[in-house]
């Protein structure tokens, strides 16, 4: 629950939602094709109590959207809402700091490419609305009232 400080911030309440690692290991795979328990407790190794619980909370939150089996099976499927699908610039960001961060030169990783010409992607910076990349000190945090 969020106290009235943290319930004015957008990172608080977005955490709310996607501070959990598995939510964010759910979105990354739904953005990788899968789409039924299954595949997603395959690939991720989850318990399937923790993963039925992580795809309610992506469910409830709009993020993703439970839907008959587009095979016409009995099967149901989770696909990506147009609230998930915004969350992949988030996942992109956390994929390039990873990169640039986390592994030795040489260690083996998984890489995303662009279909279409099959390079890397740009890496994401913060741009005032001029083009200008931002950086923390250049930007400052205030409260305000949208209506």
């Amino acid at each position: 629950m969020l106290d009235e400080t943290n319930g004015q911030c957008p990172v608080a309440r977005a955490l709310e939602v996607l501070g959990d690692r598995w939510a964010l290991m759910i979105l990354r795979d739904a953005f990788d094709g899968l789409r039924r328990f299954s595949e997603f407790q395959k690939n991720l190794g989850l318990a399937k109590n923790i993963l039925a619980s992580r795809l309610k909370l992506l469910v409830e939150s709009g993020l993703l959207a439970l839907q008959p089996a587009s095979d016409g099976s009995a099967y149901k499927e989770y696909v990506l809402t147009e609230k998930g699908r915004s969350v992949f610039p988030l996942v992109i960001a956390l994929r390039q700091w990873g990169e640039q961060f986390l592994f030795e030169a040489g260690e083996t990783r998984s890489a995303l490419l662009d279909r279409a010409t099959g390079e890397t992607l740009e890496t994401l910076q913060v741009r005032a609305r001029d083009g200008r990349a931002l950086g923390p000190d250049e930007c400052q945090r205030t409260v305000v009232q949208h209506g």
